[in-house]
Formats: C-alpha cells, sequence, structure tokens
C-alpha cells in the first residue's frame, strides 16, 4: 500500500511525524507522503522516521486556494528543495492561521460556549491547531456527537463557527510548489462543489495554468466520482494520485493506506506520476 496525503501533529493530525511513520509501517504503507496544512515542519522527523522504518518518504504540503462556492485545496508532492520564497510565505500562512484560530474562538463565545483557547492548544499536544481540534473540544463537551456533527453543523464553509482562511492565489501556490521540485496535484476535487458539467473544462483550465495532477481517489467522494474523476485526468494526461487524507484520532473514519470504498492504494498509482525526488536537505532559516 502506498499513500499520498496525510497529516501529522505538525497541523491538524493527531500523531506525531514520527508516530505517524510507524502506524504507515505497521500497516504495511511503502510509501508515505506528509502533506501537512501549510507547512513543511513536520518533515524532517517524518523522513527520519521513514529511514528508520524503511518507507520511501515522499516530502509534501497541502495549501488552500482562494475559491467560492467550495474549497479548493492543493498539494505539493516532492517538494524536496523549498525556496526561500516559499518558507516565507508558509509561516506567514501560519500566522493568518493562529489568527483565525482565535476568531473562531471569539465565534465560540458569541454563541454562549465557554472555552479559552488553551482548551483547543492543549487537544493539539501544543502543536498547530485547526478545526479538528475545535472539533474534539465540541465532542468533548457533549455539544456534538461527532467530529462529523461538529463540521456539519458548526465548524463547515457557511456554518456559524466557520472563518475564512486568507489563503493563496492559485498561480502564485503553483509557482512556489514548482521552484521548491515538487510537483502540484488538486485535493479532493468533489470539495471544489463544480457540477460534473463543469468540471472537466474547469479541470483544463487548471491544467493550462500550470497543475500537473489530480487527487482522483480520497475517501470523501463515491467510488463512482473517484473512477471518473480518474477518467478524467487521464483523458487529459494529468498524474492520477490516491490518499487517504488521514488525520488519526480527529478524524477516525479514514484509515492509513486505504481510499474511497474501502480500497487500499496499490503502489500501481505511481506508475501515473513522475519520480518524486526523495531527501529534504536543511531547512531555510524561515522554517517553523
Amino acid at each position: 500500500m502506498i499513500d499520498l496525503h496525510t497529516h501529522s501533529t505538525a497541523s491538524d493530525g493527531s500523531l506525531s511525524p514520527t508516530a505517524l511513520v510507524h502506524a504507515a509501517a505497521v500497516r504495511g504503507v511503502t510509501v508515505l507522503a506528509l502533506t501537512d496544512h501549510d507547512t513543511l515542519a513536520g518533515i524532517s522527523e517524518a523522513e527520519q522516521a521513514a529511514k528508520q522504518e524503511g518507507i520511501r518518504f515522499i516530502p509534501g504540503i497541502e495549501i488552500e486556494i482562494s475559491w467560492e462556492p467550495g474549497e479548493f485545496h492543493l498539494l505539493g508532492l516532492g517538494v524536496s528543495k523549498p525556496s526561500p520564497a516559499f518558507m516565507e510565505t508558509i509561516v506567514g500562512l501560519a500566522q493568518k492561521r493562529e489568527a483565525r484560530n482565535h476568531a473562531i474562538i471569539g465565534r465560540m463565545r458569541e454563541a454562549g460556549i465557554e472555552v479559552q483557547y488553551e482548551d483547543i492548544l492543549a487537544l493539539s499536544g501544543g502543536h498547530s491547531v485547526g478545526r479538528p481540534h475545535f472539533a474534539s473540544f465540541m465532542v468533548n463537551q457533549h455539544i456534538v456527537k461527532n467530529h462529523e456533527q461538529a463540521f456539519e453543523k458548526y465548524l463547515a464553509k457557511g456554518k456559524p463557527f466557520y472563518v475564512p482562511r486568507e489563503c493563496l492565489e492559485f498561480r502564485r501556490a503553483l509557482a512556489l510548489i514548482k521552484e521548491s521540485g515538487g510537483i502540484t496535484v488538486l485535493a479532493h476535487p468533489m470539495s471544489l462543489y463544480v457540477a460534473w458539467g463543469s468540471l472537466p473544462s474547469l479541470i483544463r483550465n487548471f491544467q493550462e495554468q500550470g497543475m500537473d495532477g489530480i487527487e482522483a481517489w480520497h475517501p470523501n467522494a463515491t467510488l463512482k466520482a473517484c473512477k471518473r474523476l480518474e477518467e478524467l485526468g487521464r483523458s487529459l494526461n494529468m498524474y492520477i494520485t490516491a490518499g487517504s487524507d488521514f488525520h488519526g484520532v480527529n478524524r477516525p473514519d479514514r484509515k492509513l493506506g486505504v481510499t474511497s470504498g474501502d480500497q487500499k492504494i496499490s503502489e500501481a498509482i505511481l506508475e501515473a506520476i513522475p519520480p518524486l525526488t526523495e531527501g529534504f536537505g536543511t531547512l531555510p532559516s524561515t522554517s517553523l
């Protein structure tokens, strides 16, 4: 099995980079990409752990792009030589993420929920805070039954506690990832909330601007949708990827190496993408 979309405590996952790699090894994953939100902070640790476990490791990132009405996330896979401009940009994004988290706290308090930022930070283990940690807080406080309900009622886009995140412009994100050695992949395309009739022309437009591939296989999409996405990507000669979008206990329904329909992700998926450079090297001084 392989997995090209995972998260650690460096963003909003529940496992440290080392624990994530160990869990992947236990499940039989042979190729793993760490794609934390807006940060490379967990990459060096994960890479060292992967060497010890005998797993091929791919340094990656997931960046949110300005988009309406849905959400547009761009994966950078094989980001082995992050440029100074890339590092400066993601440090800025992390600072803006912190401001967003405090704004979410404000909305929760306005709704009558007694919460301190320290409560949420504790649930992150002192690492980067994201919406899954707010969901965990609401589950613990019996405000909702589970994480899914927390997002559906409060934290998803358009819901009461949702605060827009300041995102990158598409072309800028493409350029930064490519100058840092990576390929660019549209994560979970169904999150764009674009009708099937409009999706081919939209993906073609993204491709013309420089996007390399699409994550055709993701747990949030049905098997039928994933097959259609793969067919679309292949018709455009784009790279096809697959991932679990694993977050640990923050998203308990997702399993390492498994995607839509509980299907194991085969190493065969790597045949559709170029060799992704291993080895991360030394981070620029602007690293988080």
